[in-house]
């Protein structure tokens, strides 16, 4: 009967280690997914990571979508594109006291349309309250115009704005404004009115056949024009001179006269009483 063989000599394997695995020396951890980044490394770009330093916001929830580029500025109010430069301007006055408007673009279609109809809108209504204003207000609203002109020629705003372009409401006579522009108007028919009716009196503009009334005194007349008809006609224009006060130069059997000096304009008017 053989012997067997005296067994492999082994290490003793201390408590605790897998007596299997190899001997490996130990290395750095690997960056990846369960281990922080390099010392001294900056964080990665990406999820809950700022973007690189000088880049821009990158686009996705949060961020309006980049404009298109190549359609020059920007509208000041909305951000959409096309805009154009545009200086919209107002007025308002009351007696001495006048107040300048002005609004500034760039303006898009829509927002510039919306600014001119507003400011139009008041200045029919608010500028016209003093006379310096009266001159005013329609030389700022036809300095409007070739400002709107400019907006009109615009197309619609394209999408994706970051703002939202302004309402343009009613059109400028829609709107409850529009009849201030009837002040002015209402204004210079009365004083058409009045020039006439004041001139239909005024003995400057009497001529032969036409009647007066003296309200006055002999030495200090105040003397209009009436109808011939009315009981308040005293006397009968049977004459008229030009440059001379002398009443003895009257003919057509005037007994009196009345002499006016005014300016430029000296004239005798030869007179008979209507009442014998």
């Amino acid at each position: 009967m053989s012997t067997p063989p005296p067994p492999y000599p082994q290490s003793p394997v201390p408590a605790g280690q897998n007596p299997y695995a190899a001997s490996v020396p130990p290395q750095a951890p690997t960056p990846g997914y369960g281990f922080p980044p390099p010392q001294n490394a900056g964080p990665m770009p990406g999820y809950g990571f700022p973007p690189p330093q000088g880049a821009g916001p990158m686009p996705g929830t949060g961020f309006p979508p980049p404009m298109p580029q190549g359609y020059g500025p920007s509208c000041r109010f909305c951000g959409s594109v096309p805009a154009v430069e545009a200086t919209i301007r107002g007025h308002q006055g009351f007696l001495v006291i006048m107040k300048f408007l002005k609004l500034q673009g760039p303006f898009c279609r829509t927002c510039g349309i919306a600014a001119h109809r507003d400011m139009t809108s008041k200045s029919l209504w608010q500028g016209w309250w003093g006379f310096a204003s009266s001159i005013i207000n329609p030389i700022t609203m036809l300095i409007n115009i070739p400002q709107r002109s400019k907006i009109n020629k615009l197309p619609p705003p394209m999408p994706g704005a970051p703002g939202t372009p302004m309402n343009p409401g009613k059109p400028i006579f829609a709107r409850p404004g529009s009849w201030g522009l009837l002040l002015p108007v209402l204004v210079l028919v009365v004083a058409v009115i009045a020039g006439v009716t004041g001139a239909a009196h005024d003995p400057e503009y009497a001529s032969v056949g036409d009647c007066i009334h003296n309200s006055g005194t002999s030495s200090n007349p105040d003397v209009k024009v009436v109808d011939c008809g009315s009981a308040d006609a005293d006397y009968k224009i049977v004459d008229r001179l030009s440059g001379t006060s002398d009443v003895e130069k009257c003919g057509n059997g005037a007994t009196l006269g009345y002499y006016q000096e005014q300016g430029t304009s000296k004239f005798m008017l030869c007179l008979v009483p209507t009442h014998n």
